[in-house]
């Protein structure tokens, strides 16, 4: 059966700031793994 969605979620849903926010927030979590490592299969030993 379908969950239904609360009148909250569906605010921040059609929230276009809030939204603006959590697709900044998740571009720096993707940005800051690529950037500090991912756990890569080189080596790199100096």
């Amino acid at each position: 059966m379908a969950k239904k969605i609360t009148r909250f979620q569906k605010f921040v849903m059609h929230n276009p700031f809030i939204q603006f926010f959590k697709f900044i927030y998740l571009n720096i979590k993707i940005l800051n793994v690529v950037a500090m490592g991912h756990g890569g299969t080189r080596n790199n030993k100096k």
